[in-house]
């Protein structure tokens, strides 16, 4: 199952950048590793922003939500950060299913 996954981070006034930063660089280990593993489809930083945004494929929903959990951005601040998840289906799914309809 593939997942877009739109993180926004923020952080609080007892943090400074130098600590979030320290705990950024351990989350792009972990995602940087689950990339190669092949869990993370790829990833992007969006510019000027503290977004993060990611295709992921899991097997199911229960796993994507034990990930998130288990992410060290999560564990260490997971009160400062969202993230916005939309289940995707492949485009070439939809356009032979589109299709199969139009022949109805």
């Amino acid at each position: 199952m593939l997942f877009h996954l739109d993180f926004h981070v923020e952080y609080s006034a007892e943090m400074t950048q130098n600590d979030l930063f320290a705990i950024w660089a351990e989350e792009a280990g972990a995602a940087l590793g689950a990339k190669d593993a092949g869990i993370v489809v790829d990833l992007w930083k969006a510019v000027g922003e503290r977004r993060v945004i990611v295709i992921v494929n899991v097997e199911s929903v229960e796993i994507l939500d034990q990930i998130l959990i288990d992410l060290p951005i999560m564990q260490k601040m997971g009160q400062h950060v969202q993230v916005d998840v939309t289940a995707l289906r492949t485009y070439e799914g939809f356009a032979a299913d589109v299709k199969e309809r139009v022949g109805r």
